[in-house]
C-alpha cells in the first residue's frame, strides 16, 4: 500500500477478496451513492434497488478497474446510470400523474447535477484523507477549532495544555500541512486520468472530461 494512494490500495485489496477493506469502501462511498440517488428523486424501494446494484456491479467489475484512484467518478457514474435505468422504466412502467409530490426528476436535469455531487464527495475524501495523515497534535487542534460554536482560545488551551498565544500559529501551521498532503495536492492539481475517461473500466465509457 502506498500512503499517495489510499484508494488504490483499497481497490487492490478489496480485489483480493480483503473484507476489511470492502467494509471500508462502502463505508467511505455510501454517501456519494445516496447523494446521487436522492437526486434523481426515486421512489424509496427504486433507491434501494440502486443502491443494491451499484455495489453489486462494483463486486463484478473491481479487478477490471484500470486507475484505481477512478473508484469515485465509477461509483457516482455507475449510480446515475442505475437511476436513469430505473427512470426508464418507471416512464414506461406507469401513467404521468402531474398532481404527484412524487415526480421524478428528468434525465437531464440529473445529469447536471452529478459533476456537482462528485466534485463534494471528492473534496471531502480529499480533506479526511489528508486530515489522517496530520499529527495527533494538528488533529486534536484542528478537531477543537472546528467544533460548532467554536470553542474560545482560552478554553482550549486549557484543554491542551498549550499557550494561548501558540494557538493560532499552530492551527496556521496545521492547515498548511493540510494544504500540502498529496490527498490534497491531487484535489488541487489532479493527475490526468488515462483512456476510459473517469469510469476507467475497460470496454466502458465515462464521463466526459472536466
Amino acid at each position: 500500500m502506498t500512503p499517495a494512494s489510499p484508494i488504490a490500495a483499497l481497490v487492490a485489496a478489496a480485489a483480493e477478496g480483503d473484507q476489511r477493506a470492502w467494509n471500508e469502501i462502502v463505508e467511505r462511498y455510501t454517501p456519494l451513492v445516496l447523494a446521487v440517488i436522492y437526486r434523481h428523486r426515486l421512489r424509496p424501494a427504486d433507491a434501494a434497488d440502486v443502491n443494491q446494484t451499484v455495489w453489486l456491479r462494483l463486486v463484478e467489475q473491481v479487478g477490471k478497474l484500470r486507475e484505481a484512484d477512478a473508484l469515485p467518478g465509477w461509483i457516482a457514474t455507475t449510480t446515475r446510470n442505475e437511476c436513469l435505468r430505473m427512470l426508464r422504466i418507471q416512464q414506461r412502467t406507469q401513467p404521468f400523474d402531474p398532481l404527484s409530490a412524487d415526480e421524478p426528476v428528468s434525465p437531464d436535469d440529473a445529469v447536471a447535477d452529478l459533476d456537482e455531487e462528485m466534485e463534494a464527495a471528492e473534496r471531502r475524501q480529499a480533506l479526511r484523507e489528508g486530515f489522517r495523515s496530520l499529527s495527533q497534535q494538528c488533529q486534536v487542534l484542528l478537531t477543537k477549532l472546528m467544533a460548532d460554536p467554536p470553542p474560545s482560545y482560552a478554553a482550549v488551551s486549557e484543554q491542551l495544555a498549550m499557550p494561548v498565544g501558540s494557538i493560532g500559529p499552530t492551527r496556521i501551521r496545521c492547515l498548511d500541512k493540510l494544504r500540502k498532503t498529496p490527498a490534497v495536492l491531487r484535489l488541487v492539481d489532479p493527475r490526468p486520468v488515462g483512456g476510459g475517461g473517469v469510469l476507467g473500466v475497460e470496454g466502458r465509457s465515462g464521463v466526459g472530461k472536466r
